[in-house]
């Protein structure tokens, strides 16, 4: 055996072997040390790598996320600017010339000559006569001295005769009632005068007696004092010119008539409680549309303790139904627009809005985007990636201009040309944006611009299958600047009636303006015909079918006499 010679070497003295076994047995306590403190070392240095690791790893999103934050900023900031220094800045800076004027001038000699005379010393008992305006309440316009333009009601040869006895009737009196009327430039005050005829054989018989009186024409607002001339005013001022009812009273106090605030807002709900069948006429034809664009903003409603972010939604109906429609919801739930769609199911043209997209699916409507916010995306994150913005904007605009090409042409036309030469464009910016897209990290604001555009693909793609669809929504977010210069102007509206009212009202002067129609000649015309026409004949009073029943040379009569 290997080991005989190690066992026959051993003492034979058994403390001689004992020693042996006790200095092996250290010996291996000493290894078995060092072997643990080598694994603890091991172990401190993994530790300590993982440490640096996470530490590294940390530091390194830190930078990434500080990155990220100074290119948002930068994004920001470049859109700031482009708003503050935009057309506003060719503007001439008046500020700046008197600055320099002001310098100019302080650095010029005093003429004595040139100085103005001492004032006046005060008088001796210190007093300052000064008249000083009081802050009572203005004094309320009398009617009497208002110009009054006198009509009379009278009935008529026949109306005349009395029904009992067949007797002429005679005049036994008469009853005044008035109403304040407005004409550019003045009020005047319009004496409606109604006849009254009786038959005295008749009252001296006791043989049924009956007293007729003239008829007056229906009013807007059945025993209101407002003529349809001031109420198209007062609209027209509001929703159309987006002046505030406080600046029209001052307004109306300066022509000599003094109408309170809250008379006019009562005014503008009865108006669109008046209008409010043409204005449901007006949706259930924009409903029939092929396209409907649509587009939404904050409308604040009043609340207790602040203003409710209420919201004002309009929808564009195509050119074979050319209306524009608000309506007014208490929030940005899709109920508001599901509600609207309810019984639509062809093209809905709006922004990337999530409600839209369920609502599509679940009416099998045919959703489209809008490449004008996908381009604005890109234009905000141009400082930070210049080299595929330009080439984005490139590939974008390219498509804008075979738009205008075929803007003249009709659908089908439109069509052709875009599938020949609008797809290739489209299918190459595809591939560019999956391309930018893995040479980012998602949080990139251009990479944030490149998801938009991917996520709304097939909406943005639409319009190549359907010649009638247009490739942006800039129409319907045109109408949305109305709201928010009113927003801006009479900051809120009272309640959820208001917000009816302002979208009623709204809707008929935005069509107004899409027809090109002066919306205070159209309303007053509308408001002194509408209380005696009957609900089927609304059609001919909707504003396309009433400029096309004008006479160009009585629309003009009519503006010089307005």
């Amino acid at each position: 055996m290997d080991d005989a010679p190690a066992i026959a070497s051993l003492p034979e003295d058994p403390a001689a072997l004992k020693a042996i076994i006790a200095t092996i047995s250290r010996q291996r306590d000493e290894v078995s040390r060092q072997r643990d403190e080598v694994s603890r070392q091991r172990d401190e240095v993994s530790r300590q790598r993982d440490e640096a690791t996470r530490l590294h790893e940390e530091a390194t999103r830190r930078l990434e996320e500080a990155q990220l934050k100074a290119l948002r900023l930068e994004v920001e900031l470049a859109r700031l600017k482009k708003w503050y220094y935009g057309p506003r800045a060719d503007k001439l800076n008046v500020g700046q010339l008197l600055l320099e004027f002001a310098v100019a001038l302080e650095q010029r000699p005093v003429n004595p000559q040139d100085l103005p005379p001492r004032a006046p010393t005060p008088q001796a008992d210190g007093a300052d006569r000064r008249v000083g305006r009081g802050r009572g309440r203005r004094n309320i316009a009398d009617f009497d001295k208002l110009p009054v333009m006198r009509q009379v009601h009278d009935l008529s040869d026949d109306q005349k005769s009395c029904p009992t006895c067949d007797n002429q009737r005679v005049q036994i009196g008469q009853e005044i009632t008035w109403q304040i009327e407005y004409f550019p430039g003045h009020f005047a005050r319009i004496e409606h005068v109604q006849i009254k005829y009786a038959c005295p054989p008749c009252e001296q018989n006791a043989d049924n007696p009956q007293i007729a009186l003239a008829a007056k024409p229906p009013q807007p607002i059945d025993k209101g004092m407002a003529g349809p001339g001031l109420l198209a005013y007062v609209i027209t001022s509001k929703f159309a010119d987006h002046l505030p009812l406080y600046r029209l009273e001052s307004i109306f106090g300066r022509n000599g008539f003094e109408i309170d605030r809250s008379t006019m807002s009562l005014w503008a709900g009865d108006v669109a409680d008046l209008l409010k069948p043409l204005h449901r006429l007006m949706i259930d034809r924009v409903l029939r549309s092929h396209v409907i664009a649509t587009d939404e903003t904050v409308l604040p409603m009043l609340a207790p303790e602040k203003t409710k972010q209420a919201r004002m939604w309009v929808y564009l109906g195509d050119e074979n139904h050319p209306y524009n429609v608000f309506e007014f919801t208490l929030s940005r739930s899709r109920d508001g627009p599901a509600a609207f769609l309810k019984n639509y199911n062809q093209v809905l043209l709006a922004d990337a809005y999530g409600g839209y997209e369920g609502i599509c699916i679940e009416k099998q409507i045919v959703q489209a985007g809008c490449w004008s916010h996908a381009r604005r995306k890109f234009v905000d994150a141009q400082s930070v990636a210049p080299a595929i913005a330009i080439e984005a904007l490139g590939l974008i605009g390219k498509l804008f201009a075979l738009e205008d090409q075929g803007k003249p042409l009709g659908a089908d036309d439109r069509l052709a040309l875009r599938q020949e030469q609008s797809r290739p464009v489209i299918e190459h910016l595809h591939g560019r944006l999956l391309a930018w897209k893995q040479q980012l990290i998602p949080k990139h604001p251009m990479a944030q611009a490149i998801g938009y555009a991917l996520n709304q693909w097939q909406p943005l793609t639409a319009f190549l299958g359907d010649g009638a669809i247009p490739i942006h929504n800039n129409l319907a977010e045109q109408q949305m600047k109305r709201i928010a210069l009113g927003r801006k102007n009479y900051l809120f509206v009272g309640n959820e009636r208001g917000g009816r009212t302002a979208a009623i009202l709204s809707s008929i002067t935005s069509s107004c303006r899409r027809h090109e129609i002066d919306p205070q000649l159209y309303l007053t015309q509308l408001l002194a015909n509408l209380p005696a026409t009957p609900m089927s004949q609304l059609e001919p009073w909707l504003p396309d079918e009433w400029k096309r029943r004008q006479n160009p040379a009585v629309v003009a009569d009519a503006h010089s006499h307005a």
